[in-house]
């Protein structure tokens, strides 16, 4: 079987291209060619394909998943309900807590998104960071696969990336969870990362199941005070690197940056270095502008999130009002989801003024059609709620402008 990197190479217009073409309103031909140049992806499962990358919508994944000290299977069942429902792109299983594989088939059962796995979530989980062994990494992401995931991601931190994290002392440290436990475990072992040695198999499973690998970001800021550093140039470069590597063999790839926490005004030039070092899609968590928003990081990472959209980030990892404070219950997948889809949608109308659906609303707006309106929202049904049930807009009443105005 060939991949769709592969497919795309030889001049192959896919299925999963055309339909992605259809659906983005873009000529299949011209997806091909970035999906052979590496400036986008698909992730497929089953049926259900998801373009990401070059020209195409900027997509919004949902992390959901049990974790060490909360398992709750039927929440996890409702986030991935409502990721669907309410218009998620991809969903990032990250479970850490119980019957990690039964929760994870429990979530396939109930939605029909592409659906991202990290590895080594699942086998330090298991086997505990002391315990864990290269053999136990490797096996995990074999089994992950065979699963039937849509993309897995591995940190390719290195000696170098550790040893500019050692020398420049950051306010908060190393705040990626992945890229924590993957670089503890090089230094408990005193070996080199097993995703990195291992490369070669890594990519030999990717490409059997047409997994997109997508290049985590281990040296992404915990607060806005620890700006770019020589950890993070590091990580560009050896991320760069491996997803050469990975398209030379066929395999699908994204890069993981300009994530985290990271001031207003770095944003836009941070996206667009990235940018600059590869074609490959971009995939941003966050970022947040802001580390005074405990309880609304949802809102400050929507605000970040807008700002990488409209500079080319492809793909945005949604924040939820928990962040930072405990595991989100369903609610607030729901609070953190539509907000990151509103901030894709403001980043498409900057980058390619894509602004149909506002032309739209304000055209309802103008005829006074509140029902009409309301139909067009992420949530018809909140938005219901907001309109107090009157048959007229009780902000202004009898003195709307642009009532009065009609009559001039």
């Amino acid at each position: 079987m060939h991949t769709q990197v592969e497919q795309a190479q030889r001049g192959t217009i896919t299925p999963q291209m055309q339909d992605i073409a259809r659906s983005e309103g873009i000529d299949p031909h011209e997806l091909c060619e970035r999906i052979a140049a590496g400036s986008a992806v698909i992730m497929q499962r089953r049926k259900h394909y998801t373009g990401i990358g070059k020209g195409l919508y900027t997509k919004v994944n949902v992390n959901l998943g049990t974790s060490s000290t909360k398992v709750c299977v039927d929440e996890e069942i409702q986030k991935a309900r409502i990721a669907e429902t309410f218009g998620a792109d991809t969903i990032s299983d990250l479970s850490m807590g119980g019957d990690i594989n039964a929760i994870r088939k429990e979530i396939f059962s109930h939605t029909t998104l592409p659906v991202t796995t990290v590895p080594v979530y699942q086998a330090v989980a298991e086997h505990g960071l002391k315990k864990m062994t290269a053999d136990d990494i490797m096996a995990t992401l074999r089994m992950q696969a065979e699963q039937g995931i849509s993309s897995m991601v591995i940190h390719g931190v290195n000696h170098e990336m550790l040893g500019e994290f050692h020398r420049k002392k950051r306010l908060l440290g190393i705040v990626s969870k992945g890229g924590s436990i993957t670089s503890a475990f090089m230094l408990m072992n005193q070996c080199e990362n097993p995703f990195v040695e291992h490369f070669d198999d890594v990519l030999s499973i990717c490409r059997r199941h047409d997994i997109v690998l997508s290049l985590g970001n281990t040296a992404r800021s915990g607060c806005i005070h620890d700006c770019r550093d020589r950890m993070q140039l590091a990580e560009i470069r050896q991320n760069v690197r491996l997803a050469h590597q990975a398209r030379s063999a066929g395999v699908q790839v994204i890069i993981e940056g300009a994530g985290g926490h990271i001031r207003s005004d770095r944003i836009a030039p941070m996206v667009k270095y990235y940018k600059k070092q590869s074609p490959f899609p971009l995939f941003v968590a966050g970022p947040l502008p802001t580390d005074v928003a405990v309880g609304y990081d949802h809102i400050a990472g929507a605000v970040g999130a807008s700002a990488a959209s409209a500079a080319g980030a492809d793909y945005l990892c949604y924040i939820t009002p928990a962040e930072h404070l405990g595991l989100p219950g369903p609610d607030a997948v729901k609070e953190g989801l539509i907000a990151f889809r509103i901030a894709a949608h403001i980043g498409d109308t900057v980058k390619y003024g894509r602004e149909a659906e506002d032309t739209k609303v304000a055209q309802l707006r103008a005829a006074l059609d509140r029902e009409g309106q309301i139909s067009c929202s992420m949530d018809p049904q909140r938005a219901r709620e907001l309109s107090d049930g009157d048959a007229e807009c009780t902000m202004c009443g009898e003195f709307c402008a642009i009532r009065i105005m009609r009559e001039f």
